[in-house]
């Protein structure tokens, strides 16, 4: 794990925690309603970011968030507040999570593999956590299938990764093949780029 590379992008998300609910229009609110219908029982979403998806778990889920931003993490409490039901919020990396093996029933995440710094490690926590019997869902963005659109975005990959650092030319479904995950279901939303994505933690 790149601990520079991590503290780095942190404080960026720090700094763009204000606006950062007028930025993330990448995702419908259609897409981040159809995903959550998968959540089940006890749940993890990682990155949980400014709250978004909070107000969409169906009834009956356990609902634990994190991530690595804690002024991030604080616009999440206050969408939480407003909720009538409980979340359990804490600041966590997503290389390094606090859980025990084979701990929830759902693991969720949208949006976020575009700046975790190892997102190989990443894949293996979510991997670890999750009960043999589980689900990952996901909603991602990641480099097109279309090789010239492709290196466009290899081009102005940069950008991107200077300014917020997220990565807009990540090769996810060659990370989560490395991880030992299983791809059960994948939905292109927007081309190749958005993908809906229903992972299994592919445990003997």
């Amino acid at each position: 794990m790149d601990s520079k590379q991590t503290e780095k992008i942190k404080k960026r998300y720090n700094r763009i925690s204000g606006v950062f609910d007028l930025m993330d229009h990448m995702i419908r609110e259609k897409w981040r309603e159809d995903l959550l219908q998968h959540a089940y029982g006890e749940v993890l979403e990682v990155g949980v970011g400014t709250g978004a998806n909070l107000k969409y778990y169906p009834e009956g889920t356990s609902v634990t968030g994190i991530d690595f931003s804690s002024n991030m993490l604080k616009r999440a409490r206050e969408k939480a507040d407003q909720l009538p039901r409980d979340f359990t919020l804490n600041e966590m990396d997503i290389e390094n999570l606090e859980f025990e093996d084979d701990t929830f029933d759902t693991v969720v995440s949208t949006c976020v593999f575009c700046s975790v710094p190892d997102p190989i490690q990443g894949f293996k926590e979510l991997r670890r956590v999750t009960k043999p019997t589980g689900r990952i869902i996901m909603l991602e963005h990641m480099r097109s299938d279309t090789e010239y659109i492709g290196k466009v975005m290899d081009l102005l990959n940069p950008v991107g990764l200077r300014i917020i650092g997220a990565n807009i030319n990540r090769r996810t479904i060659h990370n989560i093949d490395c991880a030992g995950l299983k791809v059960g279901q994948q939905d292109y939303l927007m081309s190749s780029i958005m993908r809906k994505l229903i992972l299994s933690p592919n445990k003997k």
